[in-house]
């Protein structure tokens, strides 16, 4: 594998961003990526209601990381290494609901997530 050093941010998720078809919607690739999970959350369901958010992942009711008051609690998912550029086009992506923080995953490293606004 050629390592491209343009792809050094790193992206975990845990919902329709790990969907091929969102993945090419959003940022024109598919991306390649590592399980891992994130600490101290769980999820609950949210209904979405962005028509583009919708038809991109077809699923109007997705998953919201929120903090678990049990620190055992683990949300699995992916950790994708992306651009500036795709983390752009991944804010876009994300409803109001969502906000995007730096958080620590299971493994030891960091990654910037969404979780609940």
């Amino acid at each position: 594998m050629i390592c491209n050093p343009q792809l050094n941010i790193p992206l975990f998720s845990y919902g329709t961003l790990q969907q091929e078809n969102v993945q090419l919607a959003t940022f024109g690739r598919l991306l390649e990526g590592r399980a891992d999970a994130l600490a101290g959350y769980r999820l609950e369901a949210i209904t979405i209601d962005d028509p583009a958010v919708v038809a991109a992942s077809g699923l109007a009711v997705h998953h919201i990381a929120v903090p678990s008051s049990d620190s055992a609690d683990q949300v699995p998912g992916t950790v994708f290494q992306i651009t500036a550029e795709e983390l752009a086009a991944s804010d876009a992506y994300e409803v109001e609901a969502y906000t995007r923080i730096e958080a620590p995953l299971a493994s030891g490293s960091t990654a910037f997530v969404y979780v609940r606004a």
